[in-house]
């Protein structure tokens, strides 16, 4: 009878595993993400992968691109739970700011603190066509800075120079900064009229997606990277477009502070975000090491989303950068080399194999605790292989893990005691106490014999 080859599967289309051998760049740029974002006086919040989708929708508009064409729904085949997820809808997270804003009203934020900063760190989901430096899964660093009272030109500008501090210090030094005002809503609103009247007589030059978004979300028009649509707006007027004296000054001042700060900007007029939400202050970063998707990331002010969402009056402006597309444009280095074990167990023989499996685990408890009372900062590892070998085999084990000491247990180190430590570096070896696990738990942590 013939048999059946199983199905392989592979990772699901426009996602990526992180793999092992590059969790250690991820790490670096969580971590120092982490640091630069403590500097500024941020603190982390963690929200849902998912929402309900009426979030999503009221948040960035259901006539955006994302909610219209992007959004990734929930479905269950649970019975008990198929009836709930219909009733509330829930999608997963195509953004953070809607999340953030949904917990910020939810926790009474405003009524504890005056000024709240907050960062997330994590996954997003957009159903769009993959391609480089775009999943369908992908990671995001984000900050969203609100409260009542804060629609400061010196916050926006501080805002913008934290994204732009924080690509500095992940070695990004080529990251242009493009920075336009969408001003009030009135004035969003007088931009949009403005916008139409200058694009109907070219409209049937737009490709078909920015026919639809003339009536829909006109402002998306100007992000098409379609070269027909690029060459409309590039006949049009937009430095005449309407604003207000108030939005123009408040504009003005952003862009001082951030001369005042040394940050290098661009102003854009056809800069703008398709989302609902923007309004003031919209920036964007990008790099021309990533190619045609050129965007590390972006942000903006939005003093009316919490209003909008049933909170408070609450003025507010964030960003969000992509981990992936700056994965990208960092400096390519050697990728560093795994981290050595501090310690591998060898056992000689079939009594010695349980006494070291209980060995092991006594000394990495001992290890643990010893690190936590003396508070030092690295991490150990210790491990064996689980069974038994010739000690040539074992010892090449050990060496392949990278291991910087070994430590043997056979029948005459039972009989006696003890344990051999042997400092795979140097060759020098010493027996300690099989009892005495302290002995060698100081050993580890000094890293010599």
């Amino acid at each position: 009878m013939k048999e059946t080859q199983a199905k392989k599967f592979a990772v699901p289309r426009g996602t990526a595993d992180i793999l092992p051998q590059e969790v250690a760049v991820w790490e670096k740029v969580e971590t120092t993400a982490r640091a630069i974002l403590d500097l500024y006086g941020y603190r982390e919040i963690r929200t849902p992968i998912f929402e309900e989708t009426e979030l999503f929708a009221r948040s960035m508009g259901q006539t955006s691109d994302v909610v219209q064409k992007q959004m990734l729904s929930l479905q269950t085949q649970h019975k008990g739970d198929a009836e709930d997820i219909a009733k509330a809808g829930f999608s997963l997270r195509p953004e953070g700011t809607a999340a953030i804003v949904r917990s910020y009203i939810e926790n009474s934020f405003e009524k504890k603190e005056g000024f709240s900063k907050l960062f997330y760190i994590g996954p997003m989901f957009r159903g769009e066509r993959p391609q480089k430096g775009r999943l369908r899964q992908f990671h995001q660093i984000g900050v969203e800075a609100m409260g009542p009272g804060t629609a400061s030109p010196l916050v926006d500008a501080e805002v913008i120079t934290l994204s732009m501090q924080l690509l500095k210090a992940l070695g990004i030094n080529d990251a242009k900064l493009r920075v336009n005002t969408l001003g009030s809503v009135e004035d969003k609103q007088n931009f949009s009229k403005y916008l139409r009247e200058q694009l109907k007589p070219h409209l049937k030059e737009l490709c078909e997606d920015c026919q639809n978004r003339f009536e829909r979300n006109v402002f998306r028009i100007l992000d098409c990277k379609n070269k027909g649509c690029k060459a409309v707006v590039e006949k049009i007027h937009l430095g005449s477009a309407p604003l207000s004296t108030e939005s123009h000054q408040y504009f003005t001042e952003v862009k001082t502070a951030l001369t005042d700060l040394g940050i290098k900007f661009e102003h854009t007029p056809s800069l703008v975000r398709g989302l609902d939400y923007y309004t003031h202050t919209v920036f964007e970063i990008s790099s021309d090491a990533l190619g045609s998707q050129d965007a590390l990331g972006a942000g903006g002010r939005y003093n009316n989303l919490v209003t909008q969402l049933g909170g408070p009056q609450v003025d507010a402006i964030g960003f969000a950068l992509g981990i992936e597309r700056i994965l990208l444009a960092m400096p390519k280095e050697e990728s560093p080399k795994p981290q050595g074990l501090d310690a591998y167990i060898i056992p000689l023989d079939e009594p010695s194999l349980k006494r070291a499996f209980r060995y092991l685990e006594e000394l990495r408890r001992s290890v643990y605790e010893f690190k936590v009372k003396d508070n030092i900062p690295k991490n150990f590892s210790i491990d064996m292989g689980y069974g038994l070998g010739s000690l040539k085999s074992q010892m090449r084990a050990a060496n392949d893990r990278g291991a910087r000491f070994v430590v043997i247990l056979g029948e005459n180190e039972l009989e006696k005691e003890k344990v051999t430590l042997k400092d795979m570096s140097t060759g020098v070896q010493e027996e300690k106490d099989l009892n005495d696990i302290g002995a060698i738990t100081v050993k580890l942590a000094e890293g010599s014999i």
